[in-house]
């Protein structure tokens, strides 16, 4: 079976966990001479308009997607040191696992490459993963990197 990968979506948060599974996802695009997204999802502010109020539900959203603009650089400035094409694409979505598979989807991605964050306990119970949702539910194949 022969495996054409064109396209990688690298899924980041900007933690340091993602770091290792951007270096996985350029050097795979560099190997297969594809092209990688690199795609952050900013989550819905709803439970912070609750709690603060619409003011600063604003203030938060700016704020992470301030910070999905510094994850996707970090995909960039890795990608032209391996001479490797980066797309950044910042999204709104219900949910993080909801908006890398939907975009996956939408846009023909060949491969999805994502980190993982090693929430353990309780955490993990309340949140979830993000990254065994995608794996679990995701129409596309899917590289988890610890």
């Amino acid at each position: 079976m022969t495996v054409n990968v064109r396209s990688i979506l690298i899924a980041t948060d900007g933690s340091e966990n993602v770091k290792n599974a951007v270096n996985w996802g350029i050097g795979l695009a560099k190997a297969n001479d594809a092209k990688i997204t690199a795609l952050y999802v900013v989550p819905p502010a709803g439970v912070a308009v609750a709690m603060r109020g619409e003011m600063w539900a604003k203030a938060l959203e700016s704020h992470l997607k301030e910070e999905g603009e510094k994850a996707t650089a970090y995909v960039v400035e890795m990608g032209k040191k391996e001479g490797v094409e980066v797309e950044c694409v910042i999204i709104d979505s219900k949910a993080p696992a909801d908006g890398i598979m939907d975009f996956a989807t939408e846009n023909d991605i060949d491969l999805i490459v994502m980190g993982t964050l090693g929430l353990t306990g309780l955490t993990h119970i309340l949140l979830g993963s993000v990254a065994e949702n995608v794996v679990r539910h995701a129409k596309k194949p899917v590289l988890v990197i610890p």
